[in-house]
């Protein structure tokens, strides 16, 4: 069987890759072929890894027989319809995304980023800064999805005293199904954490940011595509809204034009946000193991529905 490896792997992690695959794998390389080479290599594959360009999947290769995504998002692949199993990274990037968001959070509310910055100007600012300062203690906090990332950010801020609703269409654990519910919790909001999939395109709308108070802060690590980012923006430009920590935009690489990159109240991580130790590792781990799974007729783990996005 051919084995097309899209992701790019580093010496140590392609050296376990290749000890882990059975006799009967053999893995090319997507880096290491000529761009011309490439797609063309994909279409002969019947096992693949990692996420290419998603015109290079129309058609789908032929012999492929099984897919291992290696992020949690999939929805730039929904509109596919392949009749073999396909699996994502499930909840590997839920724990370290949660953690910027918080990180996010606190940074904004505690100064950070102004602290940093008058750091580097050897600027002593001290006592005036203090009746800045805000406390991430007890606030009032509005989770949009309660999947893996919502979950584990709603875990984080229970340290914090935080009350934590969720939105979610169908989970009857959410507090929150409908954007009825959504509009109507919003103006007793502190914080909004958005974890919503890309199928949910332009949910954080300019009336949903209307519905919030003043003081509100705005998080998003699901997809740029999810946020209204021209009504993000100008409510942060109005001081229609407190702040915002985003670890996705609608465009990736943002813009230089964007006004994001120069806001005061605006912490942008760069979709960092699932990073972690031995993230590559992780990757390729998951897919021998799935390898093994789809060998043996066992059940994979985090085998999705591109349909659904899920």
């Amino acid at each position: 069987m051919l084995l097309f490896i899209y992701s790019d792997f580093s010496a140590a992690v392609r050296t376990n890759l290749l000890q882990g695959l059975p006799p009967n794998v053999t893995p090319v390389f997507r880096t290491d072929l000529p761009a011309d080479e490439q797609r063309p290599a994909l279409h002969r594959a019947d096992l693949l890894l990692g996420n290419p360009p998603p015109d290079w999947l129309q058609p789908l290769p032929p012999r492929l027989r099984f897919w291992q995504i290696d992020s949690a998002g999939i929805a730039q692949y929904q509109h596919l319809r392949p009749e073999f199993p396909v699996a994502n990274m499930g909840d590997f990037f839920a724990w370290p995304c949660a953690e910027t968001m918080v990180a996010g959070l606190l940074g904004l509310l505690r100064y950070v980023p102004e602290l940093a910055v008058w750091q580097q100007q050897r600027q002593w600012v001290g006592a005036p800064v203090r009746t800045q300062l805000g406390l991430l203690r007890g606030k009032r906090v509005l989770v949009l999805g309660r999947g893996t990332i919502g979950r584990a950010v709603a875990q984080q801020l229970t340290g914090f005293g935080c009350p934590v609703q969720f939105l979610a269409r169908t989970d009857p654990q959410a507090q929150l199904h409908t954007r009825a519910d959504v509009l109507a919790a919003l103006p007793t909001t502190d914080i909004v954490v958005n974890c919503l999939p890309g199928s949910a395109e332009g949910y954080f709308s300019a009336e949903l940011i209307a519905a919030l108070p003043p003081h509100a802060l705005y998080a998003s690590v699901g997809r740029g595509s999810t946020t209204d980012e021209q009504a993000l923006i100008e409510a942060l430009q109005t001081g229609r809204l407190a702040g915002a920590v985003l670890d996705v935009t609608q465009q990736e690489p943002l813009p230089l034009t964007s006004p994001l990159w120069h806001l005061p109240r605006v912490l942008l991580t760069q979709h960092s946000g699932g990073g972690q130790p031995g993230e590559e590792a992780g990757k390729a781990d998951l897919f021998l193991r799935n390898l093994r799974y789809l060998t043996l007729g066992q059940p994979l783990e985090n085998e999705v529905q591109l349909m659904r996005g899920y």
